[in-house]
């Protein structure tokens, strides 16, 4: 188990351990990925601790997602940012590394006006601004390869396909994603080289709250390096007409502090088909943590398998 060594009383001596003084209050905050924990400290208020999985980022790479956030942050963008303690953002207790954040206020997005949606983008543009002017060195990129074919390749390979999943499934899905990823390969092509910058990477309404400002990012877990529309299109829903809509509003605000290519919008349904690939494998490969079965019972379900092999039949037409 990845997260075997952390417990309360670890959790408590590895603050200790870089001159914090937790007065005891712990309370575990929802994370798949990561653990995270809300951790009081004796001078009053609280922080917010995350240990992250083996692994998944090097050192390097979580240090770069720390000092992005620094730079979103001296800009004035709300945004959650790792302390300086002991002389380091980024800390080690025996296998596990943790950073420890301040405990940033706020309450789930409600995007059902334009307004919101205008602020969002202002907020959104502002951080590509920030984006715009420098270089990830050890972050990903966001590739096909990537999120794509690595991703299918883990899915295939991973323990719960050969346990509970029903063969003529997973030969299916070997068919379907096999399909999909060339017809995404082939619609990238089409589209031709994209504009790089420093991303969020992951952002939906679940990696942000709305403070008394506006949005706070909470998360930079997954920046990356990509498209700005990486950063956009999971803030559209509904129909068509009301995708153009939300997109509009979004624009307005964006288009005060940054730009964005407007053909950019072609690489949404691509990018909607890698983000599909992923996620599932995503969960397949965590499989092992005990997290992940009582956060997804239904994912080893013939039901969800029948679905999302159709979903994936219909992005293929999408494309």
């Amino acid at each position: 188990m990845v997260f075997s060594t952390v417990s309360p009383d670890s959790i408590l001596e590895a603050l200790e351990g870089i001159g914090l003084e937790p007065d005891g209050r712990l309370f575990e905050l929802n994370s798949y990925e990561n653990r995270v924990y809300q951790v009081g400290l004796s001078g009053g208020g609280s922080n917010v601790v995350k240990f992250y999985r083996p692994h998944r980022w090097t050192d390097l790479q979580i240090l770069e997602e720390h000092a992005f956030a620094t730079e979103l942050a001296a800009m004035d963008l709300t945004v959650a940012v790792p302390r300086l303690c002991d002389g380091s953002t980024l800390h080690h207790r025996g296998s596990q590394r943790f950073a420890v954040f301040p405990k940033l206020v706020g309450r789930a997005p409600e995007l059902d006006g334009a307004d919101s949606l205008e602020m969002l983008g202002r907020a959104i543009g502002r951080l590509h601004a920030v984006g715009a002017v420098g270089r990830f060195i050890h972050r990903p990129v966001l590739s096909v390869e990537r999120l794509g074919w690595v991703a299918r390749d883990a899915l295939l390979n991973s323990s719960v396909v050969g346990g509970v999943i029903d063969e003529a499934l997973i030969e299916r899905y070997a068919e379907v994603s096999l399909a999909l990823l060339e017809k995404i390969e082939t619609a990238l092509v089409s589209y031709g080289t994209w504009s790089e910058i420093r991303l969020h990477g992951d952002c939906h309404l679940g990696n942000i709250l709305w403070g008394e400002t506006g949005p706070v990012f909470v998360d930079l877990d997954d920046c990356m390096s990509g498209p700005r529309v990486q950063d956009l299109w999971m803030l559209l829903s509904g129909s068509a007409d009301e995708q153009e809509a939300q997109w509009q509003a979004l624009m307005r605000g964006y288009r005060q502090f940054h730009q964005i290519d407007e053909s950019e919008r072609d690489l949404i349904e691509a990018l909607r088909g890698l983000r599909m690939i992923h996620y599932s494998a995503w969960i397949a490969q965590r499989w092992d943590d005990p997290a992940f079965p009582r956060a997804f019972p239904w994912f080893t379900s013939g039901r969800f398998w029948q679905e999302h092999l159709s979903d994936l039949w219909q992005q293929i037409d999408a494309l």
